[in-house]
């Protein structure tokens, strides 16, 4: 499972991995609204991932670093939304694997440099899947997720 943190929108997304052969198994967004109290945002999206945690059984986990480059001002929020997600990770035992940015491009396009359309076109292709996964969000996690398998593989 590959999560891409946020407080408004958390991705995730799930796949299986077997005998070098990476498939796709589901993708979403844990999405939470600006008026609702900051505490009660977090606690939404620690509850649902441990739904999707329940109900997925993944043996494995990546999260998305913080990168913030001009938007500062969202850096703590999202770094508690952070928290809550690998909290509700290692509660069930998974080892929380961490990938930059950049780390995740170079895993999935072969290139640190890949934009956003490219990142997405690749795991459209990687996963076999009719059109890009959307949101944004559950297209990153599933990028996350696929960085996790190879990163594992080699």
């Amino acid at each position: 499972m590959g999560v891409d943190p946020g407080l408004a929108s958390a991705g995730w997304g799930v796949i299986d991995y077997v005998q070098g052969r990476v498939k796709y198994v589901a993708h979403g967004c844990i999405e939470t609204k600006a008026q609702t109290p900051r505490a009660e945002r977090l606690l939404f999206i620690y509850l649902s991932l441990k739904e999707l945690l329940e109900t997925y059984r993944p043996g494995e986990s990546a999260v998305e670093t913080l990168y913030f480059g001009r938007n500062v001002t969202s850096a703590i929020p999202v770094a508690e939304a952070r928290g809550v997600i690998s909290l509700a990770l290692a509660e069930k035992g998974l080892h929380v694997r961490e990938f930059t940015p950049a780390q995740i491009k170079q895993g999935v396009v072969g290139t640190a440099r890949a934009d956003k359309v490219q990142i997405q076109e690749m795991v459209r292709l990687i996963l076999g899947l009719s059109g890009i996964p959307s949101p944004d969000h559950a297209a990153d996690a599933l990028a996350a997720a696929i960085c996790c398998a190879h990163s594992a593989a080699g």
